[in-house]
């Protein structure tokens, strides 16, 4: 089998690269041509896939790259995905993370339809929710430049699926984090404050709304639920989550508790960080994911937050051991 992963350099793709990997897959990663490089995340992985070049913003790349792959499987993970800079780049946030989808498919509508396709849909889709907990019939009202672009993706997922016959699912998924986190996400930015501040390199965490609810979950639990919906005998979308809410709140405390520190000590709010349209609570309900597809989430919450401070505790601590180059 070959998979196909579009984003295969974020947090998602470099998990379920691992995950294909040890189910015996060839696994083929897509990768912009960029000025500068960042295999970070899939730096262990060298010599075990294989990266090919093309765009979301180019068609024509990317049959090119189905030509060339002739993919079982293709994931669409790549997107603009940070929120708050998808009101700084509203436009690109469309090109991307909308019509990106839409020349993905029509791609492998052209070349290889009998492949299956997954699109990484989101809960930001919800924003200012109908109901709690939200399913997949609840409507959505999106709150950001970034989930307006994620409801198009969606709904072009659908429509291309019913129109052409294609295997195409939509995963909608709740926030999922793990150490892989990008540094500007908000509970990455509070493990590595949190780990800064243990090493004295600094003395506070500025955030914005910590009474903000999120239904968090590990990366590495939810690419597996990926997987699995492309294995099923017919094309369907799942809300993949916890279908349990915590604040940021919530997160500050845990991850200054799991170092022996209190968080009111060394959080402080920056209106700056306050999003111009706030989603105030998401709580996933996954009763489908796991009637259907037999997927339960294993990290809970307090598990991943101590395992990402964990890691960022390692990493800082590791980063102030090594000797400055002075060039």
């Amino acid at each position: 089998m070959k998979a196909l992963i579009t984003g295969i350099t974020g947090q998602d793709g470099s998990y379920l690269a691992e995950l294909l990997l040890s189910k015996g897959y060839d696994v083929y990663g897509m990768v912009r041509r960029a000025s500068t490089e960042n295999f970070e995340r899939i730096g262990h992985l060298q010599g075990k896939i294989t990266l090919k070049q093309a765009d979301l913003l180019d068609e024509l790349s990317l049959i090119e790259l189905m030509e060339d792959v002739m993919p079982d499987e293709i994931y669409n993970l790549a997107a603009m995905s940070f929120v708050p800079t998808s009101w700084t780049q509203p436009m690109l946030t469309g090109e991307f993370t909308a019509i990106g989808v839409t020349r993905v498919l029509d791609a492998m509508r052209r070349v290889c339809p009998k492949a299956r396709f997954y699109q990484a849909s989101s809960s930001e889709m919800y924003g200012k929710v109908r109901e709690v907990p939200q399913t997949e019939l609840t409507p959505f009202h999106p709150r950001s430049p970034y989930g307006v672009s994620k409801v198009y993706g969606h709904f072009i997922t659908v429509n291309y699926r019913e129109s052409y016959d294609l295997f195409a699912v939509s995963g909608i998924l709740f926030n999922h984090e793990s150490p892989r986190r990008g540094l500007e996400f908000v509970t990455r930015k509070v493990t590595d404050g949190v780990a800064r501040i243990k090493q004295g390199l600094q003395d506070e965490i500025a955030m914005g709304n910590l009474d903000s609810r999120r239904d968090w979950g590990f990366a590495g639990d939810y690419v597996e639920a990926m997987w699995m919906m492309l294995q099923q005998p017919q094309a369907d979308d799942f809300v993949v989550a916890t279908g349990q809410m915590h604040s940021v709140r919530d997160l500050c405390r845990i991850a200054f508790e799991h170092v022996g520190m209190d968080y009111e000590e060394h959080v402080v709010i920056d209106p700056a960080f306050m999003r111009p349209a706030e989603v105030d609570q998401l709580l996933g309900d996954c009763t489908k994911a796991k009637k259907v597809l037999g997927w339960e989430p294993r990290v809970s919450f307090e598990q991943l937050v101590q395992m990402m401070v964990d890691a960022d505790m390692e990493r800082v601590a590791r980063d102030k051991a090594e000797p400055k180059v002075i060039p």
